[in-house]
């Protein structure tokens, strides 16, 4: 299928937008400072004018007669005066300009008392990694000038640092990952926990960009995202990294977040993908999300090792070709998977060799989506059987140039048990849930440039494609339809997007709840 390219309104509208604010905004700061004087006149007899109201209706009726002669008596004072008028307007405007000035007490420049303290606690506490014994002039030193140190700051509401520019000495060992996890380490404790700060190295200027991160947002729920062909959202991050941004549906409201897009195909560097967290992090809600794009396009083959039915929602669908939960539908499917991308090998390979394009069966996207399939692992030791891993072996090899897919989600906890092949062909990874930076660094490959923290929500984690940056990941709300916990809005986002139900070739119906077909009704 020819890719389409996107509308221009969706493409550059945003950056048209915001130059538009922008330019906006110069304009009116301009005029702002052309009419200042004017502005403040007009508003200084407003006051004066409201001033002589109030002293009028302040008068007693009876005292109103003698005010009004005294008044009439010194304009006519005024206008008999030579220059009277004249030095009257030039009074009036003097006592309006004095009246209409700005009155808000001016901001206080640098930080109070309280701040004051937290930045040189933050400088002492830096001293033992950024000095030396032998520096002639120490830019650290207990009792030392840390607004040389901290050039840039800011606080947020609560008077914790959400901004710090740190300099730092130039014999900084700053190339070594132990030394700069130290100083995060540091700061992290040190500026408040239960934050997520971003750490910018800039290792030509020796300097540290500290920054407070704002949490992702949890309420995107799943929906269609605007994405060509061959292209899967896993989540949504932080703009730092990310030049894009697709149009996000919130009920009647719209957003532009920036997406974690993950590519597949015959280009692809990255083509398959291996998720790791920890119980309840939101692993099988990534391959749910991920399931529900791939059917748009192509075919779905899921295995669950969990043996939790988080999949029965794709079981009957069109484009699901099986949810295998048992060790030998699991052996079953991933040996016709072997067998299906061989195949598809050999016909494509006959269509170059004699000119043609490849058949269109070759062409259509395949997605192996496998939940825990250490699981199986053990069963099938236990059994003496084939681990099912040892089927995937094809696909992961040469999936990329037969169109197919493989998506392998696991624990930590049993990611020991995961095999060579799926070890070294998924360089596409996520981790979700709470993690240390050793975990993460064995995963990703690198430590992400955001300090982990201990208390995150359901589908919140760290994604990275091939040797990439480390990204923040936030993983839309795609539960089980089934679930009784599921909200209705969001059992309803999901029943939305899954596709209409096929009859199986013996003519037996899935059984399906009286909640979800309900909700299916209605939709």
């Amino acid at each position: 299928m020819a890719r389409r390219p996107l509308p221009r309104i969706l493409s550059t509208g945003s950056a048209q937008i915001a130059r538009s604010r922008e330019l906006a905004r110069t304009a009116a700061d301009s005029a702002t400072d052309v009419l200042h004087p004017l502005i403040t006149i007009t508003r200084g007899l407003r006051r004066l004018a409201s001033a002589g109201r109030r002293r009028w209706a302040d008068t007693p009726k009876d005292r109103r007669g003698p005010l009004l002669f005294l008044v009439a008596s010194v304009i006519l004072v005024v206008a008999l005066v030579p220059y009277g008028p004249l030095l009257a307007v030039i009074s009036l405007m003097a006592a309006a300009a004095w009246q209409g000035r700005d009155r808000t007490p001016p901001a206080p420049e640098g930080p109070d008392e309280s701040q004051t303290q937290r930045l040189r606690a933050l400088y002492e506490a830096l001293v033992p990694y950024f000095s030396a014994a032998e520096d002639p002039a120490p830019l650290y030193g207990h009792g030392g000038e840390w607004d040389k140190a901290f050039p840039s700051y800011d606080f947020d509401d609560t008077g914790r640092v959400c901004h710090l520019l740190i300099r730092y000495p130039a014999y900084f060992p700053d190339g070594e990952p132990e030394a700069r996890a130290r100083i995060e380490q540091l700061l992290t404790a040190k500026a408040g926990r239960g934050r997520e700060y971003h750490f910018a190295w800039d290792e030509e200027g020796n300097e540290l960009t500290v920054t407070v991160l704002a949490p992702l947002p949890t309420d995107i729920a799943a929906q269609r995202f605007v994405t060509a062909p061959g292209e899967t959202v896993l989540g949504f991050t932080d703009p730092l990294q990310v030049q894009r941004t697709l149009p996000l549906g919130y009920g009647d409201a719209q957003r532009d977040v920036p997406p974690v897009v993950w590519r597949t195909g015959v280009r692809s560097t990255e083509p398959h993908l291996l998720a790791i967290g920890q119980p309840g992090s939101g692993t099988s809600t990534l391959l749910r999300s991920i399931a529900l794009q791939a059917l748009q396009h192509g075919d779905v083959l899921v295995v669950d090792g969990s043996g939790t039915g988080d999949y029965a929602c794709l079981t009957g669908r069109d484009g699901v070709l099986a949810v295998e939960c048992g060790l030998a539908g699991a052996l079953a499917s991933l040996e016709w998977a072997a067998t299906e991308t061989e195949r598809r090998l050999v016909a494509a390979n006959r269509a170059r060799q004699e000119g043609e394009a490849p058949p269109e069966d070759t062409r259509r996207p395949l997605w192996i989506l496998l939940d825990r399939p250490s699981a199986f692992t053990h069963l099938a030791a236990a059994d003496g059987r084939k681990d099912p891993q040892a089927l995937l072996q094809v696909p992961l090899r040469h999936g990329r140039a037969a169109s197919v897919t493989v998506v392998v989600a696991d624990q930590f906890d049993s990611a020991d048990a995961l095999s060579d092949a799926v070890r070294q062909h998924t360089r596409a990874r996520v981790v979700l849930g709470p993690a240390t930076g050793e975990q993460l660094e064995a995963v990703l490959g690198a430590r992400p440039q955001t300090t982990p923290v201990a208390q995150v929500p359901p589908g919140r984690g760290y994604a990275r494609l091939g040797a990439g940056p480390v990204h923040r990941l936030q993983v839309p709300a795609t539960p089980d339809p089934y679930d009784d916990a599921t909200s209705d809005a969001h059992r309803q986002a999901v029943l939305d997007l899954l596709p209409p139900r096929t009859t199986p070739a013996d003519g037996e119906t899935v059984p399906v709840p009286a909640e979800a077909a309900a909700a299916e009704a209605t939709s």
